[in-house]
């Protein structure tokens, strides 16, 4: 299969690592959106809306026969959407409100080829262990929970505060591979690329 160029809209680390995981050639572009959710959306649909968005954002940027690939992740409890902790005082807040309970991890991947976007939303259940707040501390001082969603990095040290897991891990950490290997087959690419079929 004859590969089409492909390009990631994210600087996520975790993201360029899952696409290497799985052997596909991309190159990175960087969207810019306004990731604010808005007021009369449910989760689901900010995820949606945002993946979509970035994919749209790139693809106006780069030549028209590719595929531009986005995602969004959040972390939700009780219907509310924990993103990036603007502070320690609010990571140690979501670290709190996550301890001894069950959340959701939702995941959006989102293919733009051809002026048509494909998405896909993946959830995943998440149950965490209790954690006190000498732990929670601990945790901020390490300086991982700080730029990810809901304060914790499952591939990182959060992953001992992970009591049971039901879902796709991979979309924890910031991509489904399952689902995007899927869409990014309907569009030409296949994983584990050769240098000859990476143009």
């Amino acid at each position: 299969m004859t590969s089409r160029r492909l390009y990631l809209a994210s600087a996520s680390p975790r993201r360029r690592e899952l696409l290497d995981q799985i052997g596909l050639a991309y190159e990175i572009v960087v969207a810019d959106i306004d990731e604010t959710p808005f007021s009369d959306e449910s989760p689901e649909q900010y995820v949606s809306r945002l993946a979509s968005a970035k994919a749209a954002a790139v693809a106006g940027r780069v030549p028209g026969d590719a595929v531009v690939l986005g995602a969004d992740t959040a972390v939700v409890v009780e219907g509310e959407i924990l993103g990036k902790p603007v502070d320690r005082a609010d990571g140690l807040r979501m670290l709190a409100r996550l301890s001894d309970t069950s959340h959701d991890v939702l995941t959006a991947v989102a293919v733009y080829f051809e002026a048509q976007t494909q998405v896909r939303v993946v959830r995943t259940g998440i149950e965490f262990r209790h954690i006190d707040a000498q732990e929670c501390e601990r945790y901020w001082a390490t300086g991982e929970p700080a730029d990810k969603a809901g304060g914790y990095a499952i591939q990182g040290g959060g992953a001992v505060f992970v009591k049971s897991l039901q879902g796709s891990y991979s979309a924890v950490v910031g991509l489904p591979l399952f689902e995007t290997s899927g869409l990014l087959a309907k569009v030409g690419i296949s994983c584990w690329q050769t240098k000859s079929e990476a143009r």
